[in-house]
């Protein structure tokens, strides 16, 4: 199982958003391109940049600074955020990117994850963020008919790097929330699955390493906010 640790960045700095709340970010006072070489110093052998201004769509995004960690560190980049055309998922493998991920695109037009799939086979992950059992995109803001596993299953034949599964309730706290849709979703599945919004403590990477079809965790929060460091989430994995 693959640790990716996670760098979201909001105006140049690395942030985490609690409940996707973008006008409420936790800023971290860390330079976010030597944040990227300590955590590939640290062992890590992939990251997980996110663009969250190119998720909102604004204007001014992150992409020079992303390309930056792209090209500081020895360790493959998976960029998320604001991908929302193939000439997005081109521009980004033209830059170096080691996969790219698409997420609300996947949702409204589909046709891009296929095209996409087909021009850069293994090199994209379609990302699937759930609330309450139901798919949701534009930045969590977008309720959708689908269940986890429906939207799933429309990319199972594609030849993609995998799925990001975001369980936003285990994410978010929520007292009746578990472990048990993701594990669900990952044995339902051919595509590899890499867990996000389910790690709070090793215990947590422990539990999703023996999971079946778990190909890797994105992990941030618990990293920045110092509950254990990488290299004990690597440990563990190594256990």
């Amino acid at each position: 199982m693959i640790i990716f640790p996670n760098i979201e960045l909001q105006n140049g700095k690395c942030v985490n958003l609690v409940r996707g709340e973008m006008d409420q970010p936790v800023v971290y006072d860390v330079d976010p391109v030597a944040t990227a070489k300590d955590f590939a110093a640290d062992g890590a052998h992939w990251l997980h940049v996110v663009d969250l201004d190119a998720v909102a769509q604004k204007e001014s995004n992150n992409a020079a600074l992303i390309e930056e960690i792209i090209h500081s560190v020895h360790i493959p980049v998976q960029v998320a955020g604001g991908i929302r055309t193939h000439s997005a998922v081109e521009h980004w493998m033209e830059k170096g990117a080691g996969r790219v991920v698409i997420g609300t695109a996947a949702v409204v037009e589909p046709q891009i994850v296929k095209d996409a799939a087909a021009h850069f086979p293994n090199k994209v992950v379609v990302s699937v963020d759930a609330r309450g059992g139901q798919v949701v995109c534009e930045g969590w803001k977008t309720h959708t008919a689908w269940t986890p596993l429906e939207f799933a299953r429309q990319f199972e034949l594609l030849d993609l790097a995998g799925i990001i599964f975001t369980d936003i309730d285990r994410d978010a706290d929520h007292p009746e929330s578990t472990l048990a849709t993701t594990t669900d979703l990952a044995s339902s599945l051919i595509l590899s699955v890499i867990s996000s919004g389910t790690v709070k403590s090793l215990d947590d990477i422990s539990t999703l390493h023996y999971l079946p079809n778990i190909a890797g965790a994105i992990v941030g929060r618990a990293i920045f906010n110092g509950t254990f460091t990488l290299r004990d989430a690597l440990g563990v994995v190594a256990e």
